[in-house]
């Protein structure tokens, strides 16, 4: 077997694999997307039920629908920016991202997002991050420029 032929057929089993990898890694995404909403709700109810108020079928209904549903369940685990809302509001891998791009000195790229964050430089550990920071950029939070860089949004007014 030539040099060619063989670097040919190890491209096409390498191509394979990263696809059938992508294929994993969403899969991976939408069963921690709906745990997160799992996590929410269950918060929610715990609070309900420390409050006294554990009876409320409203609770109740969202628990179910969260926890037995494909998928994140419907639930918008990051909200749309209002006027005076804080990071707070997100869940904590969101925040880290908000910490991190709000610490930069300019608009940064999503693979220094995920290298800051410990997840490295490889496509399959930025893409996730540059998943999340587009899911902020399309709630308000950050501002996507036309580089595809991020940087912290200005607050929106009233």
């Amino acid at each position: 077997m030539d040099v060619l032929t063989w670097v040919m057929q190890r491209r096409l089993v390498l191509a394979d694999r990263a696809e059938r990898l992508r294929k994993e890694l969403a899969d991976l995404d939408v069963e921690v997307a709906r745990l997160e909403a799992a996590e929410v709700v269950f918060g929610q109810f715990a609070d309900a039920r420390r409050a006294g108020h554990t009876d409320d079928p409203e609770m109740a209904a969202e628990l179910e629908r969260v926890t037995c549903a494909p998928g994140a369940g419907g639930m918008l685990l990051i909200p749309h920016r209002e006027q005076g809302m804080d990071m707070s509001a997100l869940p904590a891998d969101y925040q880290a991202i908000m910490k991190i791009v709000a610490a930069a000195s300019e608009a940064v790229p999503a693979k220094g997002v995920s290298v800051e964050l410990g997840r490295g430089a490889g496509p399959g550990q930025v893409e996730p991050v540059r998943n999340k920071l587009g899911r902020l950029a399309d709630r308000g939070w950050l501002h996507r420029t036309p580089a595809g860089r991020f940087a912290v949004a200005p607050q929106p007014s009233a």
